[in-house]
């Protein structure tokens, strides 16, 4: 006797598909780790809003809470002063131009110049100077102790800046001796550092068109300075 298999069911896929699917319980602890880590995050947000927007860290706990949409009690769960906030603010704010930069030296469309044309291009004006202005404003009147935390913060940027464009240079110039492109950008990022205080009094760290042709003055002086990579060494030559 033929069976007929189309009225022949699966009684697995019966009671597979019977069974309702649970989903699984979030941990209480990662809740509250998401939650707090978003509030940080809001304060940090809301904080950069009126930094860029004043041009100074010069807002209240009350202010700053109100913008972020949490309580005072909360601004001081996460942070001991606002001073903490501005310079955590002011950290991120030079990693993400550090991005920028690296993205720009990076960028294939761009024609290749040498690597100090490369370094030069990536720290012109208009990358650094609206930034430069940003972190005198926010540090500016605050103390030895303030100017210490922005003077570790420049350093410690300038230190990414180095080795992200280190690695960037490096790939974009695959010709060249690796290790005298790693010199060059330690030494160029230290230039850098070096001029921002001569352009503040130069300028009275303003961001104008003159300010930042006299930051890309500076910049061509300071390459002017450094010699370009030795071509990398052929092996066996």
């Amino acid at each position: 006797m033929e069976i007929d298999t189309a009225f022949i069911f699966c009684t697995e896929c019966i009671v597979a598909s019977s069974v309702k699917t649970v989903d699984a319980i979030p941990d209480p602890a990662d809740r509250r780790a998401a939650l707090k880590a978003k509030s940080r995050q809001a304060i940090l947000d809301a904080a950069a809003e009126l930094m860029l927007r004043r041009h100074r860290a010069d807002f209240s706990v009350d202010e700053l809470a109100a913008a972020a949409d949490v309580s005072r009690r909360t601004v001081f769960n996460h942070f001991a002063s606002l001073a903490d906030v501005a310079t955590e603010v002011a950290g991120q704010m030079l990693v993400e131009v550090v991005d920028r930069m690296a993205a720009e030296a990076a960028n294939a469309t761009r024609e290749v110049g040498t690597v100090l044309e490369d370094l030069v291009a990536t720290a012109a004006g208009e990358h650094l100077v609206p930034t430069i202005v940003t972190l005198t404003g926010v540090f500016d009147g605050e103390g030895l102790r303030q100017a210490t935390r922005e003077a570790v913060l420049m350093q410690g940027a300038f230190a990414l800046f180095t080795q992200r464009m280190s690695t960037v240079m490096t790939q974009r110039h695959p010709d060249s001796d690796a290790l005298q492109v790693e010199l060059l950008v330690a030494a160029f990022s230290g230039g850098i550092l070096g001029l921002v205080d001569r352009w503040m009094e130069a300028t009275g760290a303003v961001d104008t068109p003159d300010s930042r042709q006299v930051w890309d003055d500076l910049i061509a002086s300071l390459a002017a300075v450094l010699r370009e990579p030795a071509p990398r060494a052929t092996p066996g030559a």
